[in-house]
């Protein structure tokens, strides 16, 4: 029951941010051909900070490396799972940019931007679990600006060595992964430029899920609110994704006896809500903004709902 609550708390929270974004494009601050500058902002430079604070804030154990490669293998091969499903199913109506939306969000998670503020809560003695959290962020980006950047695009040049490589989340993994190893922390205690280095990449990850969520509001304001719940596929891929692919990741889990911590953080992070990046790749590449956002809008509003129950099976 405690998970429930702190859940529920967390996520209303997080929703409530959404607010300023939509008085802004309402109010005419903002335009809504801005709305894609901030997420650039977002993906670019408040998320590798996030990965550096995460990585900073875990202790490198032999058990935990293990555990990151368990982690990063098994979301990532569940993920290609439900893609490759949902393409196979879709098949013959690729040529939709709806479809190939909805194919991708059934998948992609908001395991970052609210799932770290999230673990943080429901485990508060763990420094572990926003390491856990990176590792689904690496492997959901490496499929983002790769497979579902050409689902998306239907263009397969998306699929390439060097955006496996050259991507903001695999940069970011690369600079903190020598430290994390080596035991280094950019903190105080190794210096007072390092400290003040360290406040920095606290304040600049933990803008992570407030911005993401006020650029959610901005898209809220520019869309009609009964698009939200008049169309079917918008409602499948939010089921898919926020009560399917969790308890599916779940059963894996459990079949493969692997640690209780890591089962936990994985199934809270799966039944995180339809991941925001699903709009930021749309914004970015310029294909399907609208249905995108009304998909990751109504996961959101969905999640309130959806991630506290799922919490009770903790």
């Amino acid at each position: 029951m405690q998970a429930f609550l702190t859940t529920l708390i967390m996520v209303s929270i997080m929703l409530l941010c959404a607010v300023p974004g939509y008085v802004l494009v309402k109010a005419g601050a903002v335009k809504a051909d801005n709305i894609s500058a901030f997420s650039k902002v977002l993906m670019y430079i408040c998320q590798p900070a996030l990965t550096l604070y995460s990585f900073n804030k875990a202790d490198f154990t032999r058990e935990l490396g293990i555990n990151l490669l368990i982690f990063f293998a098994v979301i990532t091969f569940v993920q290609l799972l439900f893609l490759g499903l949902f393409f196979f199913i879709f098949r013959k109506k690729q040529h939709d940019i709806k479809y190939r939306i909805t194919t991708v969000a059934t998948v992609l998670s908001n395991c970052s931007f609210l799932g770290v503020p999230l673990l943080e809560a429901i485990f508060p003695l763990s420094p572990n679990v926003a390491a856990y959290s990176m590792m689904y962020f690496l492997s959901m980006n490496l499929l983002g600006w790769t497979l579902v950047s050409a689902v998306i695009t239907h263009d397969r040049k998306y699929i390439s060595v060097k955006t496996v490589f050259i991507n903001p989340a695999v940069l970011s993994i690369a600079v903190a992964l020598p430290f994390f190893f080596t035991g280094f922390k950019i903190s105080a205690e190794n210096g007072q430029f390092l400290g003040q280095l360290d406040n920095m990449i606290m304040i600049l990850g933990k803008m992570t899920t407030p911005l993401c969520m006020i650029i959610m509001g901005m898209r809220l304001a520019t869309v009609r609110i009964r698009s939200l719940f008049t169309c079917g596929l918008q409602y499948l891929a939010v089921a898919i994704n926020q009560i399917v692919f969790p308890l599916c990741a779940l059963g894996i889990l459990m079949l493969l006896h692997v640690d209780k911590e890591l089962m936990l953080c994985m199934y809270i992070m799966c039944a995180c809500p339809v991941a925001s990046v699903v709009q930021n790749y749309a914004e970015i590449l310029g294909e399907g903004q609208d249905i995108a956002a009304n998909t990751v809008l109504l996961g959101a509003l969905f999640s309130i709902a959806t991630l506290p129950v799922l919490a009770l099976l903790i």
